[in-house]
């Protein structure tokens, strides 16, 4: 065998490695991604979960906000319902919207904010707040590796011809980035 052919076979070796590391990189991250989204879905689910009982709180004290409570339960109705990333991250600002009038109700109300149960669903809420803005940030850390490592040379090569697409990050509105008030 000549020294040509020996070149020839450890490049041959070299290159089909490489493209077997950046495929299992790419595999990594996008299940990683998917991770990170079974995990908001968790906290997401945990949240949805929580609202009924909280609204329920508030009735008791407010029945004549009836409005604020409809815009609570559609909003939640939306945000369970949303089909794909852009959606959900579209109905979780609307829903962050309508528990910020809730809360705002619930302000006006002194025996209220002294009742074990609501304090107990703000606390409940609000950790599961900081569960969900973790994860959300673990996610698109996540996707921004990941989109760095398909449009990244050599990697984009393979990304291509393995069919590896962008995802969507999870965003939120302008007017959505202030957390939900829930200190009384």
């Amino acid at each position: 065998m000549s020294l040509v052919w020996v070149v020839l076979l450890i490049l041959f070796v070299v290159i089909v490695l490489s493209v077997i590391a950046t495929y299992n990189r790419l595999i990594t991250l996008r299940n990683r991604i998917d991770n990170a989204w079974a995990q908001i879905s968790v906290q997401l689910k945990r949240r949805y979960d929580l609202i009924p009982n909280l609204v329920e709180t508030v009735k008791g004290y407010a029945a004549h906000e009836k409005e604020v409570f409809e815009k609570v339960t559609k909003a939640r109705t939306q945000a369970i319902q949303a089909g794909n990333i852009k959606e959900q991250a579209s109905a979780e600002n609307m829903l962050t919207q309508t528990l910020k009038s809730l809360f705002a109700v619930a302000e006006a109300y002194p025996e209220l904010k002294a009742n074990q149960n609501f304090m107990m669903l703000q606390e409940e809420l609000a950790g599961t707040e900081s569960k969900i803005a973790y994860a959300r940030q673990f996610y698109n850390d996540t996707v921004m590796r990941f989109h760095t490592l398909i449009q990244s040379f050599p990697s984009n090569v393979v990304a291509s011809i393995f069919g590896f697409k962008e995802r969507d990050y999870f965003e939120i509105e302008e007017t959505s980035r202030e957390s939900v008030e829930v200190k009384f």
